[in-house]
């Protein structure tokens, strides 16, 4: 019997360890901190020894595989000693994908790869196909190919996850972008973060398929220079395309092979040229699979989007309140100022993961009025912005942040939470920001 050990008791390695006992694994969870009551109840359940806070060593090298959390850095002493024994280490999607005969969707990107995901598994559910959505979002994707017999699965990736691949090779793959994040976690190298987004094509074959983002300069320039044997789909909103998807005459055109769709994007619920492009390679999926255009045209125009990414929260006295917790780096920002109509209110700052504040200088100065600074160190975002805006100042908290924004803005304003950087300096996570900015809007 083959023994796995899952390193972090989360919701990946949890269903992981699910999955493989499943499938007759020896299996053994350790996690150096505490594992969630919830999670510790479906282990106790399924009768799956599991340790938490230490990592026994000689329970892991024992093994013939590991699975590695994606929060695990491939850095830390413990994970190198695994590779130099040569024991395999492995993402939750990789130990997965053997298990399932489910066609594959992959999303990945520094932004817009949760919006893309959700919208291509509305898309697909809706023409009535048997998809689950698992990777970086909802209930772990070992836990449903252990639990459900599916045909698809739109999977959310992020590098880490892609980090930890050897064989999987989605059928259609996505990349929505590629800009600076998470650069701690490759040497501050832009370079490296780029080649791990781009392991998402590395296995796909010939009759598979990358969806990609024309306009995006980091992209491009990996393909020129590398070699993928997919069908090469772009899209574009600054270029006409001859195959993909592009935009003419304000209408969003797609063709994938003899497939043709067109629509009008004033009728796309959700707005912003960021917007577009996601409903640009969510439609590209969707003709690729065949499905009906009245399907895919309903789709698009009744989408809701993602809670937490430009998510109107409340107007008062006149001032719109906008939760956009889930804008965990610069280019996300980017985004959302650029979206924005209104004299604005920027509440930002968080735990810097290597931002570089200076694309944002341009926005700022034709569009922000003050900014709020939520984070425990504000340095790099006050010297970058303290000589562009009137008004900056530190808070510790949600409901402080939220208290002086009102006090700031006026009839006509945007206040954005929309914070470039992750959060765990102050919260648990980007949704306990954004629920925490929620709550404290609705008690002004």
């Amino acid at each position: 019997m083959k023994k796995l050990v899952v390193l972090g008791g989360g919701e990946s390695g949890v269903g992981t360890a699910i999955l493989a006992k499943k499938m007759k694994y020896n299996v053994f969870v350790s996690d150096k901190g505490q594992i969630h009551k919830k999670y510790k109840e479906v282990l106790l359940q399924a009768n799956i020894l599991f340790e938490e806070g230490r990592h026994t060593e000689a329970e892991i090298f024992n093994a013939d595989v590991v699975m590695k959390s994606p929060g695990i850095p491939d850095s830390v002493p413990l994970v190198k000693q695994l590779v130099e024994k040569g024991i395999p280490v492995l993402s939750e999607i990789e130990f997965a994908a053997q298990f399932t005969q489910a066609r594959l969707i992959g999303i990945t990107g520094s932004n817009g790869k949760t919006t893309t995901t959700m919208l291509t598994h509305h898309i697909l559910k809706s023409a009535g196909l048997n998809v689950g959505m698992a990777g970086n979002i909802g209930d772990s994707f070992a836990l449903q190919v252990a639990e459900t017999k599916r045909d698809l699965y739109v999977l959310e990736l992020s590098s880490f996850q892609l980090d930890g691949i050897v064989k999987f090779a989605p059928h259609i793959a996505v990349i929505t972008n590629i800009t600076p994040d998470h650069l701690d976690r490759y040497d501050y190298r832009f370079e490296n973060y780029i080649a791990s987004k781009m392991r998402i094509t590395e296995n796909q074959s010939e009759g598979d398929y990358l969806i990609y983002n024309e306009d995006d300069e980091a992209i491009n320039t990996w393909l020129k220079n590398n070699k993928t044997k997919a069908t090469l789909l772009p899209f574009s909103i600054e270029k006409i395309m001859q195959k993909g998807a592009w935009i003419k005459n304000d209408e969003l055109n797609i063709l994938t092979d003899t497939n043709q769709f067109t629509m009008s994007i004033a009728a796309l619920a959700l707005q912003g040229k960021h917007n577009t492009k996601n409903a640009m390679a969510s439609g590209m999926v969707a003709k690729l699979l065949s499905i009906r255009s009245e399907t895919l045209r309903e789709c698009l125009e009744d989408f809701e989007g993602v809670e937490h990414r430009l998510e109107p929260v409340l107007k008062i006295n006149g001032v719109q309140y906008i939760n956009d917790s889930k804008a965990t780096n610069v280019n996300a920002t980017f985004y959302a100022l650029e979206s924005l109509k209104t004299p604005t209110v920027w509440i930002v700052g968080g735990t810097d993961k290597g931002n570089d504040y200076t694309d944002l200088l341009p926005l700022v100065r034709e569009k922000v009025k003050a900014i709020i600074c939520l984070g425990v160190d504000n340095r790099k975002i006050i010297e970058t912005f303290g000589g562009v805006v009137d008004f900056i100042m530190e808070t510790a908290g949600a409901e402080e942040a939220v208290k002086v924004a009102y006090k700031v803005s006026e009839k006509g304003d945007t206040v954005i939470l929309s914070p470039a950087c992750a959060s765990f300096d102050l919260f648990e996570n980007y949704e306990d920001r954004g629920r925490q900015f929620k709550n404290a809007v609705r008690q002004l």
